[in-house]
């Protein structure tokens, strides 16, 4: 039997500082755009737009979603199997 599997999703992770901001949503609307939104990132990670920066360090990316009100800003590991989101503007 052949399994048909969907696209590889990467993993989504939290720095301290977005951990606290997540804490801190406590309307379920504003859960939910976030949710809709780390779907979007774990599926194409490459989604957002790249910030300017320094090269040392981890490629930020800002996704937007106007629609559902959500800003993310994040960087994908070099293996792209892990997303590890900076800061929430839900």
């Amino acid at each position: 039997m052949n399994r048909q599997h969907g696209p590889h999703r990467a993993r989504i992770t939290f720095s301290d500082a977005a951990a606290k901001q997540l804490e801190a949503i406590t309307s379920e609307a504003e859960l939910h755009a976030l949710d809709r939104a780390l779907v979007v990132i774990s599926v194409d990670p490459h989604i957002g737009e790249t910030l300017p920066g320094d090269s040392s360090g981890p490629q930020l990316r800002q996704y937007t979603d106007e629609i559902e009100r959500v800003r993310l800003l994040y960087w994908v590991t070099a293996l792209r199997t892990v997303v590890v989101v900076a800061y929430i503007e839900a």
